[in-house]
Formats: C-alpha cells, structure tokens, sequence
C-alpha cells in the first residue's frame, strides 16, 4: 500500500507537485492569524487587568455559580427534550408536515435571540397569551400560572434554541442504525424500553457527550436571552455582566475580571470538546429501517411529544408574527434609524458570510493536506497542523462575541477617539469567528471525501486551480456552500454580541435598534422590527441554498 502511496505521489508533474504541497499554506497562515487576533485582544485585556485589584470585584463567585447552573440546567432539559423528540421523529417517519417539520427545527440554529425572547415573552409573560388562557380557565387553575422572567425562563429559552439542534444530531444517530438490528429486537419480542436501552441507546451514547458540551458552551456564553428574561441581577451570567460593567458602571477593572474568567472557563470547555469528539458522527445516512407497529401507549407519547413540541416551538414565532403585522411600516421604514440599521446589517452580514465560507475553504484544504496520504506523508508536524487548525476554527467558543469586544473595545480606547470607526471591524471579525466551527464541521469532512475519491485521477490529469474547483470541489461542494452562505449570513444578521458595546447613534444594527426600542417600551416599533428580522432569516435560509442546488451528489 505505502509503495502504491509512493509511486502515484511520483507521477504527479513538478508543478502540480509545487501546487499541492503549497495548498496548506493559506489555511494554517488564517490559523496563525486567528490566533494572533486572539492574543492581542487577550494582551489588551491583561493590560486592564492590572488594575483590577483596585476595583471592586466582589459577586464574580456568585455570578460564576448561577451561569454555571444555568447552562447546566439548560443542557440536561435540551437533551432530555433532544431524545425524546429524535426518537419520535425517528418511528414516526411518515405523517404530513414531517419534512417541513424538519425544516422549521433547523431554523433554531438561525433564528436571532431577540425574536425568541420576544416571542417566548409574548406567549408565557405576565400578559402573554398562556396566562391569558389560564385567567378565562378560572382561579382553580392558578397554579399553572407562569412567569418567563428569572432561571426558569432562561432555561426555557435555551431548551427552545437548543433542543432541535440536539434532536437533528441524534435523529441522524438513530437513522443509521441498520434495519438487522431491528429486526432481531422484533424477534426477541423487546418491549419499546427495551428496545430503546438496547438498540438505540447504544447508538446515542458516542454522540451525546460532543453535544452536551457544545450546548453547554452556548448556554454559558448566552447574553441576549439573559439579558432579556433574566428578571433581575440575581440571575446575571458572566456575559450580561460583562456588558453592565462596561456599559452601565464603566468599571473596565471589573469587565476584564469578569472576562478572564470567562475566557479560561470556555478555553478548558473547548480543549474538552475536541477530546471528546466522535470520529465517526458525521457519517453518511442509511435508508431509515421500516418501523413495526408500536404498542398504543408507545404510539400515543410519539404522536404527543410531536405535537406538544412543534406547538412550543411555532407558537412564539406566530406570535411575533401577529404582533409585527400591526406595527406602522409605512412610518418605521421612514426613519432614518432604521434605514442605517438595515444597510448595516445587511452588508455586515453578507460581508461576514463571504469571508467566513471564504477562510473556511481554505482551513478545510489545509486541513485535507494534513490528512491525505497522498498529498502528505504521516509525520508529527502533521498533528500539530491539524491540532492548530482544530483549534484555531473553534476558538470563538473559547473567546466569545463580549470578550472578543471587550478588547476590541479597549484596543479602539487606547488608539482612537471614535468607538465607531472600529465597530464594524470588530462585529465582522466577531461573526466571522462564530460562523467558523459551523462552516468547518461541513467542509472539511466533505473536502475530505471530495479528495479520496477524486485525487488520484485529478493528480494523473495534471488537474489543479481553476480547472480542478469547477470540475471536481464546485459539484462536490456547492449544495453545502449555500446551505453556509445562509447560516452564516443569518447568524451574524441576528447577532447581539458585540454591537451591544459598540452601538450608538451613530451606529447600529436590526438587533442592537430592536433592544433599543424594547427598552424604551416602544412596543410597536419593536415587534416591526422583530418581524423584519424574522423575515430575513427564514426567508434567506429557505431560499439561498435552493439557488445552488444542481446535480446531485450521487451524479457527481
């Protein structure tokens, strides 16, 4: 095999030999420079941090604590809720909606954490339609009063955004089950808990630790849903912290603290969830096994968690709905704030998508070099490549959006006078790094697979450049680039993070525009905007992966 390796590697031409072993070079040298980023923001916080035993740094323990139960909290409800949703979905595999229903899940990875909060406030607040219900049902039914702000409704809000992105994952698990195994579990006459514990069960568990630690990261870094439902500073987590340091108190000495503690916390999350990663997770999905008829209790709690889960999910959403219709369009579209906000987010989204799939096609190349025994011996530089690589795509996890800004936000002190002439560097570079770990996840194992099956043949043509990307990647890739170039262009569209310290007059996005108006009670205008901001995503992630759709992979 290793001479089979040897004498193709010495059929390729001199210069498609210089054209790939010069392939890595772009991705590990945006690494370097990501991880540059990171570390002149970290100088420029450790540069504040000198002084913070002269501020007041008391609380940080307790604030440490509740971000800690909360994320856990919302981790162990958004697995609960993962499992029992993937595993319905997985023996209800024919009913009417049930694509679309999929459809609609994948949206909770898009939709901005604004709207959700607005919309879970407009269903379960004070004067929320639910406990509306619970008022006409009468006074024997008080105990089913609920109130949305506090640890409750974060964790609420979390399951909310969470749970589908945990049931997609695990519903993929369960779908490649083979159908022998179900087939024997029905021979040996199992029960459906039986079943569960001994065939799908298994099936879940290599997944579930990757998940959990991801969404427990997402949960810890959360700032826009306890910023807007945390109910009172009792409830505070790092990131709204942060932000009140700065924004309410300018206490920089107490903001650095805070985020340096945020930053090792995340960093030794993240360093965990790449030693947990599964190998085989992104795996290619069988033909799901035909299911049997399932007792009637069974069939009942599948129909019931379906159902009670697509109505909390799509009730918020119809919600913000309602309430935008009404909003004065005619009059908000005539203001000058919200013309600026919408240029700006659209062209700093669109301008962050670009750029992010772009760096991302170019760490996935490297990191397919570092992989391909035809392309590069096994060698320990290798390892280290990757690793750096690895972490270099993850590393928004480890400093997140408020931490990236806060140092942006000090470096623009130190230098210049106008906050805003920095601003929009800094959310592009904060979107950029959040859409990095989702766009590799995708290219990289499709790269992969595009160069095991396609290299030898491009190698003995003395196919590279152009000619090689419209041929072999473009085919390969362009069904998963749209699907990116809408994700990423959604979550930055709907991102709160780094505007919140950057925004002003004289700058200003949708989001950072919607908390404005929600904060000053100008309630119309702030559902106007919510549906704008709603519209965008689900009409962008419905319709742009369609516009590269093409031949199929199974044509290529």
């Amino acid at each position: 095999m290793g001479a089979g390796v040897a004498g193709q590697r010495r059929q390729i031409s001199p210069a498609l030999r210089w054209v790939t072993d010069i392939s890595w070079r772009p991705g590990v040298i945006i690494a370097l420079g990501l991880l540059g980023l990171v570390t002149v923001v970290f100088i420029a916080i450790l540069g504040v941090g000198s002084t913070v035993g002269s501020s007041d740094t008391s609380g940080i323990g307790q604030i440490l604590m509740i971000t800690f139960i909360q994320a856990g909290l919302s981790t162990v409800f958004s697995l609960i809720v993962g499992i029992l949703l993937a595993w319905s979905l997985r023996h209800r595999q024919q009913f009417p909606g049930r694509r679309l229903l999929l459809s609609v899940l994948s949206t909770s990875m898009v939709l901005p954490t604004l709207v959700v909060a607005l919309g879970l406030v407009d269903v379960f607040g004070r004067r929320g339609w639910w406990n509306a219900l619970i008022d006409l049902a009468g006074p024997g039914f008080d105990l089913a009063t609920v109130s949305i702000y506090g640890l409750g409704g974060i964790v609420l809000a979390h399951t909310y955004m969470d749970a589908p992105f945990i049931a997609r994952g695990l519903l993929h698990r369960l779908e490649n089950i083979p159908a022998e195994h179900f087939k024997l579990a029905r021979g040996l006459g199992l029960t459906p808990w039986q079943r569960f514990r001994n065939v799908e069960w298994p099936a879940l568990v290599p997944a579930i630790p990757g998940q959990c630690l991801v969404v427990f990261l997402l949960s810890f870094t959360s700032f826009a849903i306890v910023l807007m439902i945390g109910g009172s500073p009792r409830f505070n987590t790092l990131e709204v912290a942060i932000y009140e340091a700065i924004k309410l108190e300018f206490d920089l000495p107490r903001a650095v603290a805070l985020a340096l503690v945020q930053l090792f916390v995340c960093a030794a999350l993240v360093l965990l969830t790449m030693s947990l990663r599964s190998g085989n997770i992104l795996q290619a999905v069988r033909r799901p096994a035909p299911m049997w008829p399932e007792p009637r209790f069974t069939l009942i709690m599948q129909w019931l968690v379906i159902a009670l889960f697509t109505l909390f999910f799509v009730t918020p959403l119809i919600a913000v709905t309602l309430n935008g219709v009404g909003a004065d369009f005619v009059r908000l579209a005539g203001t000058a704030t919200f013309r600026l906000a919408l240029v700006s987010s659209l062209w700093l989204a669109s301008v962050s998508a670009l750029l992010a799939i772009a760096l991302a096609l170019f760490m996935a190349s490297s990191q397919r070099h570092f992989t391909s025994r035809l392309r590069s011996k096994p060698s320990p530089m290798n390892k280290l490549y990757r690793g750096l690589l690895t972490f270099s795509g993850t590393v928004y996890l480890a400093v997140p959006a408020l931490v990236l800004g806060l140092g942006f936000f000090l470096l623009a002190r130190s230098f210049l006078d106008d906050l805003t002439a920095v601003a929009p560097v800094a959310l592009i570079a904060a979107n950029v790094m959040m859409a990095l770990p989702f766009a590799l996840v995708i290219l990289t194992p499709a790269m992969g697979k595009a160069a095991d099956k396609y290299d030898r043949l491009a190698f003995s043509l003395d196919l590279h450049g152009w000619a090689r990307w419209r041929l072999i990647e473009w085919p390969v890739l362009r069904q998963d680039l749209g699907y990116l170039l809408a994700l990423t262009f959604c979550l930055s569209l709907g991102d709160l993070g780094v505007i919140a310290l950057f925004g002003g007059q004289g700058f200003a996005t949708l989001p950072w525009l919607l908390f404005q108006h929600m904060g000053s009670y100008r309630t119309a205008d702030a559902a106007g905007i919510a549906l704008v901001l709603l519209t965008l995503c689900l009409a962008v992630f419905f319709i742009v992966p369609r516009l590269f759709e093409g031949r199929t992979r199974a044509e290529t």
